[in-house]
């Protein structure tokens, strides 16, 4: 018998920096209206509960969790490192907006040096890439089947998928310009789902390519996550 374990990476509601707001630093700005909603959607979405529901400890992805944890109190919750990409550091000052901060950005990708840390706080690329295998590995190590619902981020969603595409563990300036590249086309909205799933055995997590919650037949792999959430 084959187990597997499934997880949905779920991105944050809208925040208001992506509403393009002044925010207080790089995990504090709060979900707005829209992105409670989103949230409030996403909870009634689950057919069934999972089995656990993780959570980045940063305040957008807290309140996001927030409606899932309520309709479902029995399941565990957990803060896992799963926050977002922090590679401006103190460049990510208070009340700036992400127009402020986008030459910072740009020239912080243009520089393509994988251990550089920005001033203050900054994470490398090379800690981004740690970071994302290690919570493969942290996923490995739960039992062999069931659900984990992680409330997390898009551009360390992006890095997850990419570093179970790549194989990378430790990103040289090529495999960093190549994220670049993956992070431009590929594009996670708010409280967008991506699926991982491994089965057990010697196989690791594998991306979803599609959703299957439009096949009547329950024997294959369906997501607890209604297709009218999906349309």
């Amino acid at each position: 018998m084959i187990n597997v374990r499934r997880v949905w990476m779920i991105r944050h509601g809208q925040s208001e920096s992506n509403a393009g707001l002044p925010t207080n630093g790089p995990g504090a700005a709060p979900l707005t209206a829209l992105g409670r909603e989103q949230a409030a959607r996403m909870a009634a979405a689950f057919t069934a509960p999972p089995d656990l529901i993780v959570s980045s400890p940063f305040v957008r992805a807290r309140q996001t969790a927030e409606a899932t944890v309520e309709r479902f109190p029995a399941v565990p919750y957990e803060e896992w490192p799963v926050e977002e990409f922090t590679y401006l550091g103190a460049l990510h000052g208070p009340r700036t907006t992400g127009e402020q901060r986008r030459p910072f950005a740009e020239a912080y990708w243009e520089r393509a040096d994988p251990a550089y840390v920005n001033d203050g706080d900054g994470e490398s690329f090379v800690a981004l890439i740690a970071r994302a295998n290690a919570f493969l590995e942290r996923l490995a190590a739960l039992p062999d089947e069931g659900m984990v619902a992680v409330f997390t981020h898009g551009l360390f969603m992006k890095a997850v998928i990419w570093s179970v595409l790549t194989g990378v563990t430790v990103p040289d300036v090529a495999a960093m310009r190549a994220f670049r590249h993956f992070n431009g086309a590929c594009n996670v909205p708010n409280c967008t789902v991506t699926e991982l799933w491994r089965p057990n055995g010697q196989y690791g997590f594998r991306v979803v390519g599609g959703g299957t919650t439009h096949l009547a037949d329950a024997s294959t792999a369906q997501s607890p996550v209604s297709s009218a959430f999906l349309d």
